[in-house]
């Protein structure tokens, strides 16, 4: 298997002329030594390059016939010392009918052949005029003149080791009602590669681009499609030369379209990852083939190279984070859900009020805009809701101020209790030294806080609002029984990197005052602000101090929870999305930290408060995930 289940795929166009199979094969093994120069485990070529799509009436020459063939054997020849896999497409004469053929190219050998299924007939296209659909086919090998007897048909499979797994369906069949790659993908081809000659209008890329990614998506796979370019007859088309590569409902990678030259366009797909979709978050599993569609024949590939540098990887660091253009609507989208989620549990338990502790901190802060937000679904007013500052041994000047002003700015009604005097006199009762700033010194105060909103809430006929967000909750970074409880936590599912995100957005759209307030808020180091500060007044309690950034854990929950990556790859992986960032030792002691903390800190997800889920992970013990608290860590430890 490839790196950690990587493998790197390239969609190749090179510049044909048509009917020019001699000069046609040439390129292809130029770009074939090219792809494999760049470390490709397979590449895919346009559907019919060695002769050209726009051959019309001339397929049925059989000069044409016999040069492709003599072709794909040069092809084969001079490709044998490679050790990736090329799919490419021909003419192949079968029984007295014409079949536009893909054929799997390995080690100097053709693997297998599939005929296309789908033939368009409509407008510019005609191919049902030269060729038959692979359903007319009444072989299942064929003897291919200089390859001996290859397996022909729809029903192949190809098949390296326990890896890579991929079908051929060839242009057309794509924009079928029910496209073969679906039947494919149900019965195990985790990649699909579509040899293709679509056609360029206005518009269409646009479709096109959509039609694989969605299809990639639906059938939980890689899609790989390379389409004829600017070597094919203008008579009455265009070519334009569009590659694509999708990877379960998002582009990987695009080519530039109307290209003079030839291009390469590569991915490294996690082609592991989409098997641990496919088992862990889809209906995949519960889809039932018809008998006829049950059949399938494996062909085995000899073995790909074994390195992959994830160079064409498309790693995000910040995998929670929308895409820039999508980041206005997906933070709406995420507000509204958890405002809502707010709303419907006021309106169930007949709340009067929010009750929430404001602190001036990240998470205190989204929850308050939240609440506020909440309110105004309802139409109640701001001031029902009564948010808290407590100041402690550890509060700053900045962060209480900017609660303060934050708490008045949305409209919040104010109220100010200093626990430190409540504090002390606990210590008292524990017969603890305070000058020893050891975990009771600090959940003495979260607890304290946690008792006092509670209370509050029992006063005013108000829900307590949780304000502790997922990388806090999948790390265990709270107090048990103390922040870690609530009656409604509206950022259960919101991870850290995430908050600061969600917060900026609601500034763009704010006053020139809260807007400030907010970004000062972005700003402060993240702290539980549970021991002194520094001699200066600044915070001298610093969680990535201690915790590691969030940036990594945000990075480790996303890959480990979602797709189920070992601690090899979490670690693979951030050193390749992070090189610039963080050195190895510090990813290294990250990742040791979120193991350990994940497995430890079970039991306080076990009994986290209801809230509502924003995004694809959850660690809701009702919902998402469900662990034993007392589950051992050593099989991710060795």
């Amino acid at each position: 298997m490839a790196t950690y289940g990587y493998y790197r795929l390239v969609a190749a166009v090179p510049r044909i002329r048509v009917a020019d199979v001699p000069g046609n094969t040439e390129v292809l093994v130029s770009a074939a030594h090219d792809a494999a120069g760049l470390g490709a485990h397979a590449v895919l070529f346009p559907e019919l390059s060695f002769t050209g799509y726009s051959c019309g009436d001339l397929f049925f020459q059989s000069t044409l016939q016999r040069a492709a063939l003599s072709g794909l054997k040069k092809f084969a020849e001079r490709t044998a010392d490679l050790s990736c896999v090329f799919i490419t497409t021909i003419p192949v004469a079968v029984q007295d009918g014409l079949y536009n053929v893909a054929a799997v190219v390995q080690g100097g050998q053709v693997r297998g052949l599939v005929p296309k299924s789908v033939l368009p007939n409509y407008r510019e296209f005609y191919e049902r005029r030269q060729f038959r659909p692979a359903a007319d086919l009444r072989v299942s090998d064929l003897e291919l003149p200089g390859f001996g007897s290859v397996p022909i048909g729809t029903d192949l499979l190809f098949r390296e080791g326990e890896g890579l797994v991929f079908g051929v369906e060839i242009c057309e069949d794509l924009w079928a009602v029910l496209p073969p790659s679906s039947r494919l993908a149900l019965l195990g081809a985790r990649v699909i590669f579509n040899p293709c000659a679509s056609t360029e209008l206005a518009g269409k890329a646009h479709y096109r681009r959509q039609l694989v990614a969605q299809q990639s998506g639906t059938c939980l796979c890689a899609y790989v499609l390379a389409s004829a370019g600017g070597g094919e007859s203008t008579q009455d088309v265009v070519y334009s030369g569009h590659a694509l590569i999708a990877d379960n409902g998002r582009i990987a990678a695009e080519s530039e379209r109307f290209s003079r030259g030839a291009t390469l366009t590569c991915a490294d797909i996690d082609v592991e990852r989409l098997s641990a979709a496919r088992m862990s978050e889809s209906s995949y599993n519960e889809n039932r083939l018809p008998q006829e569609w049950r059949g399938v024949r494996t062909v085995e590939l000899s073995p790909l190279p074994e390195e992959c540098d994830l160079r064409f990887a498309r790693l995000q660091k910040r995998p929670f984070l929308p895409p820039p253009s999508q980041a206005e609507e997906r933070c709406e989208d995420i507000l509204n859900i958890q405002a809502t989620g707010l709303a419907k549990r006021m309106e169930h338990t007949g709340a009067q009020s929010l009750v929430i502790g404001v602190s001036g901190g990240l998470d205190s802060s989204l929850a308050l805009l939240v609440c506020a937000r909440a309110c105004d679904q309802l139409g109640m007013d701001p001031g029902c809701i009564r948010a808290v500052t407590m100041p402690g041994f550890g509060t700053t000047g900045r962060t209480h101020d900017n609660a303060v002003r934050m708490a008045q700015l949305v409209g919040a009604s104010l109220t100010e209790i200093d626990i430190r005097e409540a504090c002390m006199k606990e210590f008292e009762h524990l017969s603890f030294d305070p000058s020893q700033h050891t975990t009771t010194y600090e959940n003495v105060q979260a607890r304290e806080r946690t008792q006092i909103l509670m209370n509050m809430a029992n006063m005013h006929r108000g829900l307590v609002v949780g304000t502790g967000d997922l990388s806090e909750i999948a790390l265990g970074w709270s107090t048990y029984n103390g922040d870690h409880m609530s009656m409604y936590a509206v950022n259960c599912s919101i991870p850290k990197t995430l908050i600061r995100c969600l917060i900026a957005h609601v500034g763009r759209s704010s006053s020139p005052e809260l807007a400030a307030v907010l970004q000062d808020i972005i700003d402060t180091p993240v702290s539980p602000e549970l021991l002194p500060p520094s001699d200066d007044g600044s915070v001298e309690q610093k969680t990535e101090d201690v915790l590691g950034p969030y940036d990594l854990h945000d990075f480790f929950l996303y890959h480990f929870i979602k797709y189920g990556a070992s601690p090899q790859k979490l670690l693979a992986l951030a050193q390749r999305a992070w090189a610039s960032d963080y050195d190895e030792e510090t990813i290294q002691r990250a990742l040791n930290t979120f193991l350990h903390r994940f497995f430890a800190q079970q039991y306080k997800r076990s009994c986290i408060p209801d809230g509502p889920k924003v995004g694809t992970i959850s660690l809701s013990p009702r919902g998402d995930w469900r662990m034993p608290s007392d589950a051992s860590p050593s099989a991710w430890s060795e």
